[in-house]
């Protein structure tokens, strides 16, 4: 368990208020051309080489990003992805998925699973820090208010827990993350385009329609039979979070 830590005891190591960044994976040649990229950007970083060590690891340093490996010993990235967003602790953390796989259909799996965005290898490190900033700085105001209120819609981030009345709602992670994004700007009407760089990350093989499949598995979690549909569709503009 030590190596994990050695990031953080270096000596050269950057001040305690620069982000955390958790690296996920087994391959040392990339370890190493991670944790040099990243500290020499400012960043902390914290080392797991297994899936296990990294839900035990990601729990207890609660990082500021995730940069998850889709191929691992003992637990796959989609399942150490799964069992982090499940979690209180890490359910509000953005993740990164690096994997030699680039089939769409790879992808979508990756970003269904909770993942915030996707990089296929081989990748260059500017892009991989330019990704890195953009997911850090989505999350951050989301993560200043823990509870978010819409009329009877009630989201508690620290617990990842939503009701709405006296009924709990069961959100899968993508689902949680767009009712979250709708939360923080309340009757503000986004495109499909502006959905998907806020709540996706605008990876490009995205189509627009995904949006579309996202809102009526929310909708259909959000309205029970005598309840109103908040999620208002703005015909040729995109939707809302509004009363109805």
């Amino acid at each position: 368990m030590s190596d994990s830590f050695e990031a953080l005891q270096m000596p050269y190591a950057p001040a305690e208020e620069s982000p955390l960044v958790l690296i996920v994976e087994d391959e040392e040649a990339i370890i190493t051309l991670l944790d040099y990229n990243l500290r020499n950007a400012g960043y902390l970083t914290a080392i797991a080489r297994d899936g296990e060590e990294a839900v035990d690891l990601a729990r207890s340093l609660e990082p500021n990003a995730i940069l998850l490996d889709w191929m691992l010993p003992l637990r796959s990235g989609l399942e150490v992805c799964r069992q982090m967003r499940r979690a209180p602790e890490t359910s509000e953390v953005p993740i990164i998925m690096l994997t030699a796989r680039g089939e769409e259909q790879d992808k979508l799996r990756g970003l269904d699973t909770g993942a915030d965005d996707y990089l296929t290898k081989p990748f260059s490190p500017q892009e991989l820090l330019a990704r890195l900033r953009a997911v850090i700085r989505r999350t951050q105001p989301a993560r200043l208010k823990e509870v978010l209120t819409f009329d009877t819609i009630v989201m508690d981030q620290s617990s990842h827990r939503v009701t709405r009345g006296d009924r709990l709602v069961e959100l899968a992670p993508t689902e949680f993350r767009l009712l979250r994004h709708f939360l923080q700007y309340p009757g503000r009407v986004f495109s499909r385009e502006q959905l998907l760089d806020a709540v996706w990350g605008r990876e490009k093989d995205i189509e627009t329609r995904t949006v579309d499949v996202h809102i009526r598995r929310l909708r259909k979690s959000l309205n029970d039979a005598d309840e109103s549909n908040v999620i208002r569709t703005v015909r040729e503009v995109g939707y809302a979070l509004d009363h109805p």
